[in-house]
């Protein structure tokens, strides 16, 4: 048995020992013939779905009275159609790995589409709630499912010089999917909303047709034409795919030596560092109080006495430009860099915020209280934006093996959306017993994700794929 894991092992070790040595550093001349049309195009029609997701979450958000008063919906009612859509992505989460590794990255985009065009479909004829409830499930299951293959896909049909910001990109459309909801929602009917949503899903499904399928599970699938032919389309006629496509296939057999993975396979040896790494990274981003936050803080802004409608219109505007502007960095500055820094700049946003709700409670400098919650949040956001936001959905795309990519993906997923249920649900309850205590917990919070950042996430910059699972789980 020692003997089959030193063999199993022995390749994994050698693509390690190609990034010690520095050969990604120098790559082959031939690599500047790549005609990358079709990559753009493909992450083009993936973060459809990531506009699709960001435009379920910002639906309730300005639709909440117009709601309630068609349907005739009690405060419990809307609050139930509120809130049912992460208990759907949970569900969404727990099947999307197996679903993706079944019938392939493409076929679980056109699961997700079609379960969020019924949930569409559902809230726009509904006349009560159950209907509503309904819709509000479907949309829920399918974001749960884009939040895991839209970055997975990304990160596998991506060159390594291009993967950080074409999988950013996964983040940046989420914001703008949930502050266009936002803003067309103040003058559109909530039906007319429902309908709009449905057209990043009606794109992604036109587009699916056209776009390959990933190259890395197709070889995983033993699909060895298909395998050739989509790594061609993405790469271009004209390019050398010899390197690329060995190194692929290598890897692929060295897993394919390996047991089928389940659950209780992730906590093995040699699992264990990348498992650690994706769930850590998402506890890092949930209970750091984003969602919490995020779905009060208009209330925040209120409490503080600073207009909530002028706060929450600088903040959607902040969130996207920022998002933005990190996805033009991670492929320069790195991944680690970007989360040390955005760590920090959540700690200072917290206690800047705290620091003006402990103000306002003691009565002192009260002039000051408005500028600093508003200052505080929009550091806050910012920070989050740049780093913690985006970057851990692409640690998590990067360093799982395609063996177990399915499975683990999908307990990262849960965990994230667990954590975003269970911030936002406490987040009152916190607030009542100290407003400034809860600020304070979030710092601590985002400190020790400092921290985790620093002593258990590598940098995975300027690497393919295999290299970086074949460093993190030798």
């Amino acid at each position: 048995m020692a003997q089959n894991q030193e063999e199993i092992r022995a390749p994994l070790l050698s693509l390690e020992k190609k990034v010690i040595n520095g050969d990604e550093e120098n790559p082959s001349p031939k690599s500047s013939k790549q005609d990358r049309f079709m990559v753009y195009f493909s992450t083009f029609v993936a973060v459809c779905g990531s506009y699709a997701f960001g435009s379920c979450a910002g639906y309730s958000s300005p639709t909440q009275a117009a709601i309630r008063e068609d349907v005739h919906l009690s405060l419990a009612e809307y609050s139930l159609f509120g809130s049912i859509l992460t208990f759907g992505a949970m569900i969404g989460a727990i099947t999307s790995g197996k679903i993706a590794d079944y019938i392939g990255r493409k076929g679980a985009m056109t699961v997700s589409s079609l379960f969020c065009t019924a949930g569409w479909l559902a809230i726009y004829f509904a006349k009560g709630a159950l209907l509503l409830d309904i819709g509000r499930l479907a949309t829920g299951y399918g974001m749960g499912v884009f939040s895991f293959v839209v970055p997975v896909f990304i990160a596998e049909i991506a060159p390594k010089d291009l993967r950080g910001a074409l999988t950013t990109i996964n983040q940046l459309m989420i914001c703008t999917g949930v502050s266009v909801s936002f803003i067309i929602g103040t003058v559109l009917s909530w039906r007319t909303l429902a309908l709009i949503g449905i057209l990043p899903c009606a794109v992604l499904l036109v587009g699916l047709f056209v776009m390959p399928e990933s190259p890395r599970w197709l070889a995983k699938q033993g699909n060895q034409k298909e395998f050739e032919a989509s790594l061609r389309r993405l790469r271009g006629k004209n390019a050398d795919l010899s390197e690329e496509a060995a190194e692929i296939q290598d890897y692929i057999e060295t897993l394919d030596m390996l047991p089928k993975a389940k659950l209780l396979d992730l906590f093995q040896r040699r699992y264990l560092h990348s498992v650690t790494i994706g769930v850590g990274l998402m506890v890092c981003q949930q209970f750091g109080g984003i969602n919490g936050i995020c779905f009060y803080t208009s209330s925040i802004f209120e409490s503080s006495g600073f207009p909530a409608d002028v706060g929450t219109i600088i903040y959607a505007i902040l969130q996207v430009i920022v998002t933005g502007l990190g996805a033009t960095l991670i492929d320069r500055a790195g991944r680690k860099p970007l989360l040390v820094v955005s760590g920090s700049g959540l700690v200072l946003g917290c206690l800047l915020t705290g620091s003006s709700f402990y103000l306002k409670e003691h009565g002192l400098a009260l002039g000051a209280v408005p500028a600093l919650a508003v200052t505080g949040i929009l550091v806050y956001i910012g920070a989050f934006s740049v780093g913690m936001g985006a970057v851990p959905w692409v640690v998590m795309s990067e360093i799982f093996p395609i063996n177990i990519k399915g499975v683990a993906g999908s307990l990262a997923t849960l965990v994230n959306w667990f954590g975003a249920w269970a911030c936002s649900y406490t987040f009152n309850f916190l607030m009542s017993w100290s407003s400034y205590g809860t600020f304070g917990l979030y710092a601590a919070v985002n400190a020790l994700a400092i921290l985790f950042v620093i002593k258990v996430v590598p940098e995975t910059k300027g690497r393919t794929l295999e290299q970086i699972q074949a460093a993190v789980n030798a």
